[in-house]
């Protein structure tokens, strides 16, 4: 069973509020490995790479899928998916629409202008996990908000199947949200294709999405060719309760992130210890080993999982702090109390009748969220993220005189002679 442990009790925490990304050395060395191979050898190697880990008989003329017509993709799924599907478009659509950004204009009264220009990527690479579990999700999630931002080219990499086929879901969910390109490749050859670009993927701009170990680690040694949205470890919960909480909901958000994957960070922490004690007799039970991805949780619940006493608020929202959660459940009988102390969380779910797997599916918000304790000073995918922004300046004739001295000072001051010489080439006396 699960152990309570106690708020203050640093030793029994530290794999709760260890942070940051660090995978194993195998891992950074076979993922550079294979970027240089791709960078190098380009469709070539991504074939290679696709038949050694996901289908046997890829060929170069393989990788590129036909997204099928709306109507075509949408009779491969059932008719409760697609209905699914539709509705969780619709609102990650309605709710990223309103994240869009206006361009700023300022004109002073002698005609200078001052301007923030906004401009979509040219081209981003949304990554669609395949593996153990089929993520149509993830399709609607990165490319929905790219879309809504204007990019011209939306392109999508998932892994096929041993087949060599993709999944129906996935074929359905890109005509669905208009992708431009999908291509059946997955791993770091996939990232690393979307950023060198080879004879049949040609290179975007930026690459988003969740993946696995090798997917994120193969991000993090692009980034520089092109952006990234962040570095997205395992699944991570963090459920705050208190004596009204539901113990079957609480420990049903902690089995939920945990058959995600085997290094899930799962926890619940609350000032009533009995509520703890329901918890763990739960997720010892039946209630948590009767599920289909049992040996997956199993593992989550042996090495990751986290039943915290606090013995006041302020140990709670301390917790909090310190874990970042990428998902943080407020169970408790006045949530809005505790909102205006919380500021680093990817995102936030609250009350009883609001499950985390609701902003994974159909809430609206974005279920690309940061992990790894990444909340203190990122978040979650939004609109924002699909187009970047120039300052724009134009000086009036006036405003360059009465500027130039200050502004050659300045100059001067820093060591930079040529700088000052030119504002005081453009002074007319």
């Amino acid at each position: 069973m699960i152990a309570i442990v106690e708020a203050h009790d640093e030793g029994a925490l530290a794999g709760l509020y260890a942070g940051g990304w660090a995978p194993a050395r195998e891992i950074v060395e076979s993922v550079a490995a294979i970027l240089a191979d791709v960078r190098a050898r380009g469709d070539d190697a991504v074939v290679a790479y696709t038949r050694r880990f996901d289908d046997p008989n890829a060929t170069q003329a393989s990788l590129r899928v036909a997204i099928p017509s709306l109507a075509e993709a949408e009779s491969l799924v059932p008719e409760e998916i697609a209905r699914g599907l539709r509705l969780a478009r619709e609102r990650i659509a309605a709710f990223h629409e309103r994240q869009r950004a206006t361009e700023i204009e300022l004109r002073d009264a002698d005609g200078t202008r001052n301007a923030l220009l906004i401009r979509p990527f040219g081209a981003i690479g949304a990554y669609v996990p395949g593996g153990s579990a089929v993520l149509p999700s993830s399709v609607l999630m990165t490319t929905v908000p790219a879309k809504i931002a204007s990019v011209p080219r939306v392109v999508v990499t998932s892994p096929p199947r041993r087949d060599g086929t993709t999944h129906p879901a996935i074929l359905f969910a890109c005509a669905l949200c208009e992708v431009d390109e999908l291509y059946a490749v997955g791993g770091a050859q996939a990232i690393g294709a979307l950023a060198y670009g080879t004879a049949t993927i040609a290179r975007v701009d930026k690459i988003v999405g969740p993946g696995n170990a090798y997917v994120t680690e193969a991000k993090r040694q692009i980034f520089g060719t092109c952006g990234i949205d962040g570095l997205a470890g395992p699944s991570e919960v963090l459920v705050v309760a208190d004596s009204g909480a539901n113990p079957e909901f609480v420990a049903g958000e902690l089995c939920a992130q945990a058959e995600h994957d085997p290094d899930a960070r799962v926890a619940a922490v609350s000032e009533d210890r009995a509520l703890l004690e329901a918890v763990a007799v739960l997720l010892d039970g039946d209630f948590a080993r009767s599920l289909p991805r049992w040996p997956i949780v199993e593992r989550v619940f042996a090495e990751r999982a986290y039943l915290v006493h606090a013995n006041d608020r302020r140990e709670i929202l301390e917790v909090i702090d310190r874990f970042a959660p990428e998902h943080l459940s407020l169970q408790v009988r006045d949530p809005e109390s505790l909102l205006p102390e919380i500021s680093r969380a990817g995102a936030i779910f609250v009350g009883a009748q609001t499950p985390v797997a609701a902003g994974d599916y159909i809430a609206g918000s974005n279920h690309v969220l940061p992990t790894s304790g990444a909340a203190r000073f990122s978040s979650g995918l939004r609109t924002a993220d699909f187009y970047r922004t120039m300052a724009l300046v134009e000086n009036s004739g006036a405003r360059m005189q009465a500027d130039a001295e200050v502004l050659a000072a300045l100059a001067e001051f820093e060591g930079l002679s040529a700088h000052a010489k030119t504002a005081r080439l453009r002074r007319t006396s």
